[in-house]
C-alpha cells in the first residue's frame, strides 16, 4: 500500500496487481488520442495475451488508476524480437542491457490527476517484481514528447530506425538505480545493533530470550576467519543482516541428505568412493532406472521453504567439536576459471531429480541399504547461520551472495538450513532444496547455492554443431543423454523432424560453456489439446496463431543456475517466435514402459509449468451425425496424457510455495479428489504431498478392459482420469498400511516400522469388505439364525484362508484372477460369493464371464440390515434374478456363515457352512468370496483409537473436516458427523466422494491461498448445521446377464422406491422399455421438474458420462421431455438423447452459459422496468396483481421486451466458441 497526493492535495491510497481481463474495459477508457500517438493503435487483449508483465494501480475501493504493460522486446517494429540486442547495445555502449535485465514498455494510461505518482509506483513495483530488471526502455515516434509524466522516470539515449517505414524513433531508459536500487553490503560493526534490533524483533524474539538482549552485538563482535557479519545498508541505515560461518557439520549432511549432485559439498578428490560395488541391480536402483526411463516427464516438483524476513539457526548443520580443514582452490573470487563451473557441469537437474523421484515412491516393507557416497576431499560449503531483512527490501536479498562469498574464496557452495513451515522468503527462491533421505530426522530443510549462480551472463541462443561437444558433457550422467542428443543433431542437421515437424534447439551458456539445452517442436496437435484441455484457462486461444503454439520434448539445466529457469523458458518463446508451450506427462504400463513413444526425458522446469484440467468430453454419435460429427482431430480417442503449460503471461508470474507436509491416507476416490484440487491449483505449488496407501497410486491398469468387472463403479475416476492427472509428477507415494499416528510426535506410523512425518494429516481411509468371522454354530445341531450370536460386529482374527478373497481394488481383484487362473477355477471347483452388496452380483457376472460354469456359482446373500436393496429398483433386480437362474446360479437367501472346514483348519477353505432362518446348510467350494458389509479396517481402528481420536462406530468429525486434533482431518465413509448436529443419518456415504474431497480441499486451501477471502465464521445459530452437497450419486457396472448397469440418483437417505412413490410430492416416472430385454431407461422427475434420478440397464454399451450431465437438469432443457413422453413421441430415451440437439447440453461448458443466462434474466437490461427475477419475486409475494396465468405473463415479457435477444446471443456465441464441439448445430452466417 502507498499514498500518492495530487497537484490539488488530495490522497490516495493506492496497490498494485496483476492485470486481469475484467481491467481491460476501464484501460480503453483511460486512453487518450495522446496515449495513442506515443504507443500505436493498440488492441488491448491482444497486448495483454503477449505481455509478459502487466501491472495494474487500484486505489482502496478497487478503482482502476493506472496500468502498465511490458514486454522483452521493443515495440513500433524497431527490431525484431530476437534481434534487439545487438541492435540496442549498439545504440549506447554505456547501457549493459540482456535479455535478462531489460524490459519494454508497451502501454502506460493513467488517471491524469496522479498520473506522476501512478507511473513512479508501478516502476518501483516493476523494478521489485523482477530482481533482475535493471532497465526499461520506452520507445516513441521521435516528433513526440513524453509528456509531463513519462519524462519523470524516462531519460533519452538515441534514436533508431523503424524497419517497416521510413521513420525514426526516440529510445529513452528507465534504470533501476533510481527507483529500487540494489543494496549496499559491507561487512557488520557494533554500532548496527541498534538499526537491526527492531528488525529482529518484528519476527521473532527467541534470540532475545535466549542469548540475551545484546546477542547480535556479541556476534558481530565474535568475527574471525571462519565466522563473518555482514550488513546491508540504505543511505547509511543497516536494513538487513547476515551472518555465515566455514565450519559445516557434513557428517551429519551426508547422513541425512543426498548430497551426491553436489558432490558432497567437497572437492573432487582421486579417492572420492562414488559408486557402490558392482552387484545384481537392486529393487531401489530399479526403481531409480524405472523413474529416469520411464516416467521421465512424472517430476515430483523440488521443494523450496521460506521466510519473509527470518532468523534461521543453524546449531545442527554447524560443526560443534573440530573445526574442517579449510578448503582451497585456484581463482576463486571471481571464478575467472570456468574449471569451477565444470564441478557442476554435467550433474544436470535430471539427475538431481531421479534422486527426488527414488524418495517418491518408498517401497514397504523391504528396502535395501542405501549406497552412500565416500568423499575424501577438501569441504567446499560455508552455511548461513542467521538471516534477516526489512521488508521492504526483501526483493534484494540475493544482492548479498556476492559478497559472502569473496569472503570464503575457497568455497564454492553455500548453504542454509530453515525451519520446515517457515514460509518461502526471497532469498531461498534462488536456492536449489536439497532431498532429504526417507529416514532424516532433521526438522529442517537444507537449501543449496553454487557461486556460479552469481553469474548474470547467462545466454539463450539457438544451439548449433559446435555446441554439441559441451551438450555432451552437460548430459554424460544422464541415462537419456541419448535420445536428447539425437534429436540436437536432427536439428543442427535438417530443423524439422522426419516427418516435418519444424524443431528448435536452444542452449544456455555462461562465459562459453553450456549450461542448459532444449528441444521443442510446433505444437502439430493444437485443436486436440484446446478440445480437451481446459487450456482457455490460461489464454484466450484466438489471439494465437498455430505456429506460435510449441512442444517442450527436452530440457536439462545445471542445478547452479536453476533460478533462471524461468529466464530459460522466456527466452525459448521469444527467440522461437512462441506464445506457448506445452508440455505432456504419459503414463506408465505394467511392464514400467512408456505408452507412447511421444514421450519425452524429464523436465527440470515441470514445476515451472502450470497443469492444465482435462475437460470432459462429449461420446459422440458419429455414424448418426454423419458429416456433422466433429472433426477427427477433436473426436479420436488418443492416448491420454497430463498436460503442463507455460505462456508469455506466466513467464514473470511466481507461484506461492507451500512448504507445509500435507499427508493423505488412504488412495480412496475422497483422497484422490482431494489431491487432485490441490495439483490443480496453479498459483500454489505445494511441495510436501503425500499420499500413503496400501497399493500405492490407482490407475495402473493392471486389468484388461473384458475383466474390469469385479467391482462396481462410482463412476468418480476411472483409468483415463488418472492419466489425465499425472498424481505421480507431485505426490510422494508412499506403498504401506497406517499402523499407528502419534499425535505429540505428528508423524504416521506405516506398517509398523517407518515413520511419515505430518503438519496436517487428511485420513480418508474409506471402509473396506472385511474377512467374515464365523458364528461358530455346530449346523450338526440344525440352528437356525434366531439362535446364533450375531458376528458382524467381530473382528476375525484368525488365520485368513489362502482362497478366500475380500476385494476392495484394483490389486484385489488382480490377485483373486491370477489364483483362478492358476488353479482352474474356470473348469473345477464351486465359488461362493458371500453378501448382498452390488459388488456381489458383478463379481457373479465376472466368474460367468471368465468361463466358470454357473452351476458352480453360489450367491449366498446375507439377511439384510435395511429395507433398501442395493439396486432398489424392482424390475432391474427381477431381470438379474431370471438371469441368474438362467446361468444355473444358486442362490441363497438370508444366510449366516456359521464354519469353514466343519470347524477344523479354515486354510484352504473346502467347504463352508451358514445357518438360516430355517435349516442350515453346507457348500463345496474351492474360492470364496466375501461381499458383507463393508467396515473400517481394523488396523485403521486400533490407529485411530491408539491416537485418542474420538471414536463412535466412525471417526467423529465437525463441518469443517476437524477430529478432536486440530492438525488431523477425516472424510468420506470413514467419518460421521459429531452428535451435536442431531445428523446420525447423514454421513460423508450419503454425498458423492468427488464432491466431498474437493470441498475438503477448499478448506484446506483457505490456510495456503492469499487470494481467497477470509472465511466468514457462521452465525451462532448456523453452527450447528452439517454441510449439504448436491453431486449426483452414481454407482454402476456389469450385473449378471451381461446388463450394463447405471444409477444416478440425487444425496439423500436411503429410501426404498416404493416407498418414495407413496409420498405426495414424488414428482413423475418417465420409464421406456424393458429391464428383462436389456432396454430399461428410467428417469424421476421431482416436483420442480428436475431430473432427479437415472435408471439404465442395457446389454449394449452406453455412454455413461453422457447420462451424467443429464442429473439436475430442467425437464424442459431436454427439449420438453415431459410433453414429448406424455404425447407418446419417445419410445427409446437411448435413442433419445443420442439425437443431435442433445450435444450442447452435455457439453462440459453448458453450465456456464445457464450461469450467463441466468446473469441476464437477473439484472435490470431496461430503464425503469425490473428484472425477469424481480417480476417472479413480485408475483410470488402477490405484489403484481395478473389478469392472466403468471407463465403466460412472464413469457409475454420474455419475448417483448430486450432479454429474449440478449439470451438469444448468448446462446449463439456460445454455440460459435465452441464450434469445434459442436458442428452440428447451425448458426446465423453458415447457411
Amino acid at each position: 500500500m502507498s499514498i500518492l497526493t495530487s497537484p490539488r492535495g488530495k490522497a490516495e491510497v493506492v496497490h498494485c496487481r496483476r492485470t486481469e481481463s475484467q481491467d481491460i474495459y476501464c484501460i480503453q477508457k483511460l486512453i487518450r488520442k495522446f496515449t495513442q500517438k506515443l504507443f500505436g493503435r493498440l488492441n488491448i487483449i491482444y497486448l495483454l495475451e503477449k505481455a509478459n508483465l502487466a501491472i495494474t494501480l487500484c486505489n482502496d475501493r478497487e478503482e482502476i488508476m493506472a496500468q502498465a504493460t511490458f514486454l522483452d522486446y521493443p515495440n513500433w517494429n524497431v527490431a525484431t524480437p530476437e534481434a534487439w540486442p545487438s541492435v540496442f547495445r549498439e545504440l549506447d555502449s554505456d547501457i549493459p542491457c540482456t535479455p535478462l535485465n531489460t524490459l519494454f514498455l508497451h502501454l502506460f494510461v493513467a488517471v491524469n490527476e496522479y498520473s506522476v505518482g501512478c507511473c513512479k509506483e508501478i516502476i518501483r513495483t516493476v523494478f521489485k517484481a523482477v530482481p533482475d530488471l535493471h532497465f526499461i526502455f520506452l520507445i516513441v515516434p521521435s516528433y513526440m514528447s513524453l509528456g509531463s509524466t513519462l519524462v519523470t522516470v524516462f531519460n533519452p539515449v538515441g534514436s533508431v530506425p523503424c524497419l517497416t517505414f521510413n521513420e525514426d524513433f526516440a529510445v529513452y531508459v528507465c534504470h533501476r538505480h533510481s527507483h529500487y536500487p540494489q543494496l549496499h553490503i559491507r561487512k557488520a560493526r557494533v554500532e548496527d545493533h541498534d538499526d537491526l534490533m527492531p528488525i529482529f524483533m518484528r519476527h521473532d524474539t527467541v534470540l532475545k530470550d535466549t542469548y540475551g538482549e545484546y546477542f547480535l552485538a556479541e556476534l558481530i563482535e565474535a568475527q574471525d576467519q571462519e565466522n563473518h557479519a555482514v550488513v546491508c545498508e540504505v543511505e547509511g541505515v543497516a536494513v538487513g543482516f547476515m551472518s555465515v560461518c566455514s565450519r559445516v557439520n557434513l557428517r551429519l549432511l551426508h547422513e541425512c541428505f543426498d548430497l551426491g549432485p553436489f558432490h558432497g559439498f567437497c572437492i573432487p578428490h582421486p579417492e572420492d568412493i562414488l559408486e557402490p560395488p558392482k552387484e545384481p541391480r537392486s529393487a531401489d536402483a530399479a526403481l531409480r532406472a524405472d523413474s529416469q526411463g520411464t516416467q521421465r516427464t512424472a517430476e515430483k516438483p523440488p521443494v523450496p521453504a521460506s521466510p519473509e524476513a527470518t532468523g534461521s539457526t543453524q546449531e545442527k548443520v554447524m560443526e560443534e567439536p573440530e573445526p574442517l580443514s579449510e578448503a582451497h582452490s585456484e581463482n576463486a573470487s571471481e571464478i575467472q576459471d570456468m574449471d569451477k563451473l565444470n564441478l557442476l557441469s554435467h550433474i544436470t537437474e535430471q539427475e538431481y531429480n531421479a534422486s527426488r523421484w527414488s524418495l517418491a515412491s518408498i517401497l514397504l516393507p523391504e528396502e535395501p541399504g542405501r549406497f552412500r557416497p565416500v568423499y575424501r576431499g577438501d569441504a567446499s560449503v560455508f552455511c548461513i547461520q542467521l538471516f534477516c531483512i526489512d521488508e521492504k527490501y526483501e526483493a534484494r536479498s540475493l544482492d548479498f551472495m556476492n559478497f559472502v562469498f569473496s569472503l570464503f574464496p575457497g568455497k564454492n557452495f553455500c548453504i542454509i538450513s530453515v525451519p520446515q513451515l517457515t514460509p518461502e522468503f526471497a532469498l531461498i527462491q534462488n536456492f536449489v532444496k536439497v532431498i532429504p533421505f526417507d529416514d532424516c530426522t532433521l526438522q529442517h530443510d537444507l537449501y543449496v547455492f553454487h557461486r556460479a549462480g552469481l553469474f548474470k551472463s547467462i545466454t539463450v541462443r539457438l544451439a548449433n554443431r559446435a555446441d554439441t561437444p559441451g551438450v555432451e558433457q552437460l548430459l554424460s550422467s544422464l541415462m537419456l543423454s541419448q535420445s536428447i542428443l539425437e534429436d540436437l543433431a536432427q536439428y543442427n542437421e535438417a530443423r524439422r523432424d522426419p516427418d516435418g515437424t519444424p524443431l528448435q534447439a536452444f542452449v544456455a551458456e555462461v562465459a562459453e560453456q553450456v549450461v542448459g539445452i532444449a528441444v521443442i517442436r510446433n505444437e502439430m496437435d493444437i485443436e486436440y489439446i484446446r478440445s480437451h484441455y481446459n487450456i482457455e484457462d490460461f489464454i484466450y486461444f484466438n489471439h494465437h496463431q498455430r505456429d506460435e503454439h510449441g512442444r517442450l520434448h527436452h530440457l536439462a539445466l545445471n542445478p547452479a543456475f536453476r533460478h533462471y529457469t524461468k529466464f530459460f523458458l522466456k527466452e525459448i518463446l521469444r527467440l522461437g517466435s512462441k506464445t506457448c508451450l506445452y508440455y505432456p506427462v504419459y503414463p506408465q504400463t505394467r511392464e514400467g514402459k512408456l505408452q507412447s513413444p511421444y514421450a519425452h526425458s524429464l523436465t527440470s522446469a515441470l514445476h515451472y509449468l502450470v497443469p492444465v484440467r482435462p475437460r470432459r468430453q462429449i461420446v459422440y454419435p458419429l455414424e448418426k451425425l454423419g458429416i456433422n460429427a466433429p472433426s477427427k482431430a477433436v473426436s479420436k480417442d488418443a492416448l491420454g496424457y497430463a498436460l503442463n503449460h507455460t505462456n508469455r503471461k506466466l513467464t514473470l508470474e511466481p507461484k506461492i510455495t507451500v512448504n507445509a507436509r500435507i499427508v493423505v491416507v488412504g488412495a480412496s476416490s475422497v483422497g484422490i479428489s482431494f489431491l487432485e484440487t490441490l495439483v490443480f491449483c496453479s498459483h500454489l505449488k505445494f511441495n510436501n504431498l503425500t499420499l500413503i496407501s496400501t497399493h500405492g497410486l490407482p490407475g495402473k491398469k493392471l486389468l484388461g478392459s473384458e475383466q474390469r468387472k469385479f467391482l462396481a463403479s462410482d463412476h468418480c475416476f476411472n483409468d483415463k482420469d488418472y492419466a489425465l492427472m499425472s498424481l505421480c509428477s507431485w505426490v510422494n507415494v508412499v506403498v504401506g498400511r497406517m499402523t499407528g499416528i502419534d499425535r505429540a510426535a505428528k508423524h504416521v506410523v506405516v506398517s509398523k516400522d517407518r515413520a511419515v512425518p505430518y503438519d496436517h494429516l487428511i485420513l480418508c481411509t474409506g471402509q473396506q469388505y472385511q474377512v467374515p468371522c464365523p458364528t461358530g454354530a455346530d449346523i450338526s445341531q440344525h440352528p437356525t439364525n434366531r439362535e446364533i450370536p450375531t458376528s458382524s460386529k467381530m473382528h476375525y482374527s484368525g488365520q485368513v484362508p489362502c482362497n478366500l478373497f475380500t476385494l476392495n481394488d484394483e490389486d484385489d481383484c488382480m490377485k483373486a484372477l491370477t489364483w483362478i487362473r492358476r488353479n482352474s477355477i474356470a473348469t473345477e471347483g464351486n465359488v461362493i460369493v458371500y453378501g448382498n452388496t452390488i459388488d456381489a452380483y458383478t463379481t457373479v457376472e465376472t466368474l460367468l464371464n471368465l468361463g466358470v460354469r454357473g452351476t458352480c456359482i453360489y450367491l449366498v446373500h446375507t439377511p439384510s440390515k435395511s429395507t433398501v436393496t442395493c439396486i432398489n429398483n424392482y424390475s432391474v433386480e427381477r431381470a438379474v434374478e431370471e438371469a441368474l437362474e438362467a446361468a444355473g446360479v444358486t442362490t441363497f437367501q438370508d444366510a449366516i456363515l456359521a464354519q469353514w472346514n466343519q470347524g477344523l483348519k479354515p486354510d484352504p477353505i473346502c467347504c463352508a457352512s451358514f445357518t438360516t432362518p430355517t435349516k442350515p446348510f453346507q457348500l463345496q467350494c474351492a474360492m470364496f468370496f466375501s461381499f458383507c458389509e463393508k467396515n473400517v479396517d481394523y488396523e485403521t481402528f486400533k490407529a485411530l483409537n491408539d491416537a485418542c481420536l474420538v471414536y463412535d462406530g466412525r471417526l467423529v468429525i465437525d463441518t469443517n473436516f476437524h477430529t478432536n486434533d486440530i492438525a488431523i482431518r477425516a472424510a468420506g465413509p470413514l467419518t460421521k458427523f459429531s452428535n451435536r448436529y442431531y445428523a446420525n443419518d447423514w454421513t460423508h456415504s450419503n454425498f458423492s466422494s468427488k464432491e466431498v474431497g474437493f470441498q475438503l480441499a477448499a478448506t484446506m486451501l483457505n490456510l495456503f491461498d492469499p487470494t481467497l477471502e477470509p472465511v466468514m465464521e457462521p452465525p451462532a445459530d448456523l453452527d450447528r448445521l452439517i454441510p449439504m452437497y448436491k453431486g449426483a450419486k452414481i454407482q454402476g457396472g456389469i450385473l449378471p446377464g451381461a446388463y450394463h448397469y447405471l444409477h444416478i440418483t440425487k444425496p439423500a437417505i436411503p429410501t426404498a422406491l416404493e416407498v418414495q412413490r407413496t409420498q405426495s410430492d414424488f414428482g413423475s416416472e418417465i420409464v421406456t422399455g424393458s429391464a428383462k430385454a436389456g432396454t430399461y431407461f428410467w428417469i424421476h422427475i421431482n416436483k420442480y421438474k428436475m431430473v432427479e434420478d437415472i435408471t439404465c440397464l442395457s446389454r449394449e454399451p452406453f455412454p455413461v458420462s453422457n447420462y451424467i450431465r443429464l442429473f439436475g437438469q430442467h425437464e424442459q432443457a431436454l427439449n420438453d421431455l415431459c410433453a414429448r413422453y406424455n404425447s407418446g413421441r419417445i419410445s427409446d430415451l437411448y435413442s433419445y438423447f443420442m439425437e443431435p440437439w442433445c450435444m450442447a447440453l452435455l457439453h462440459d461448458r453448458f453450465i456456464d452459459l445457464r450461469k450467463e443466462l441466468r446473469q441476464v434474466l437477473a439484472s435490470k437490461q431496461e430503464e425503469g422496468m425490473p428484472s425477469i427475477e424481480q417480476l417472479v419475486r413480485h408475483i410470488e409475494e402477490e405484489e403484481i396483481y395478473l389478469k392472466e396465468e403468471p407463465q403466460t405473463y412472464l413469457r409475454r415479457v420474455f419475448q417483448e421486451t430486450i432479454y429474449r435477444p440478449l439470451v438469444e446471443k448468448r446462446i449463439l456465441d456460445y454455440l460459435h466458441y465452441n464450434r469445434y464441439h459442436l458442428p452440428m448445430y447451425a448458426w446465423p452466417g453458415i447457411i
